[in-house]
């Protein structure tokens, strides 16, 4: 299985977990887990994807996931699991 982690940081709006899981469904990606909070009217949003039946390169998708991002005012970014672990390691 080949899993990425998927960040979305911004402003609360209305639609943006629809915004990303329509998107990742188009994609045949497929939502293991997903975390999200918003703190003081600030969204932010974890999920583990698995990417192994993506219908896309992953660099593709962090791509278009940022693209999205920028158009509904939050950051998204996308990574593969193990280059997300390494970076985040104490």
């Amino acid at each position: 299985m080949k899993k990425c982690v998927i960040t979305v940081v911004g402003k609360d709006t209305v639609g943006i977990i629809a915004k990303v899981c329509e998107y990742l469904a188009g994609a045949n990606v497929n939502i293991l887990d997903i975390s999200q909070t918003i703190v003081d009217g600030y969204f932010n949003m974890m999920t583990i994807v698995d990417v192994t039946n993506c219908s896309k390169e992953v660099a593709v998708v962090s791509k278009e996931l940022e693209e999205i991002g920028t158009s509904i005012g939050v950051a998204i970014h996308c990574q593969r699991e193990e280059i997300f672990e390494k970076m985040h390691r104490l």
